[in-house]
């Protein structure tokens, strides 16, 4: 277990240990997340060992909002829009295509594009795939707010905390896709849903097909 404060130098060797199959704390554009990648199967059915026995799917943050195309989920170019312009996380039901230990069964998937500029977002940059990215805590406990909270959850389990000072924001806002078109909130968090809404509602046509 190793414990380094954030850093241009540290979110490098943070994709290093994510690419070699390791999982990292890391301070996510909302709080603490534990990071894996999402192609490792071995490593993500080790961290729903650790953090989430029952199984519910993880969050995915992705680089870039062509990954909701790449991961062959039901969206047309006015959803990716949406993603592009709100860091909000993005429920969408999924094809037959996506693996089932991402999914665990279920038919959607979660996800958020963070914020250019953000931490996470450099990471993701240089990864160039998403990571699954649930909460610093254990299941049914509160989310930690500093690296001292999350290594007291899991200890030597973790091979990297990347220490970013104390997270309290807001969670995310969670919106549901309601494919071929619709919105459903979920969950109002650092974005106001009727934004989100007007937006969708003031994109061209062109983009809806």
């Amino acid at each position: 277990m190793r414990v380094k404060k954030i850093s241009e130098e540290t979110i490098k060797e943070t994709a290093r240990i994510l690419q070699d199959g390791g999982m990292v704390c890391f301070p996510t554009d909302t709080i603490y997340g534990l990071l894996a990648l999402a192609s490792r199967r071995d490593v993500i059915e080790r961290l729903y060992s650790i953090r989430r026995p029952s199984g519910r799917p993880f969050l995915l943050l992705i680089p870039d909002a062509v990954w909701v195309l790449k991961l062959d989920l039901l969206a047309n170019p006015r959803y990716l829009h949406l993603v592009n312009l709100f860091n909000a996380t993005f429920i969408f039901y999924k094809k037959n295509s996506i693996p089932l230990y991402l999914t665990r069964g279920k038919k959607s998937l979660a996800l958020r594009l963070p914020p250019m500029g953000s931490h996470v977002f450099k990471l993701l940059q240089i990864l160039q795939e998403p990571v699954v990215a649930p909460s610093a805590n254990q299941e049914g406990q509160k989310p930690a707010t500093d690296i001292k909270e999350a290594i007291d959850y899991f200890g030597d389990k973790v091979d990297l905390y990347v220490d970013g000072g104390k997270r309290e924001g807001k969670p995310s806002t969670i919106v549901r896709v309601l494919y071929p078109k619709g919105l459903r909130l979920v969950r109002e968090g650092s974005i106001e849903f009727r934004k989100i809404l007007e937006a969708y509602r003031n994109i061209e046509p062109t983009f809806s097909s």
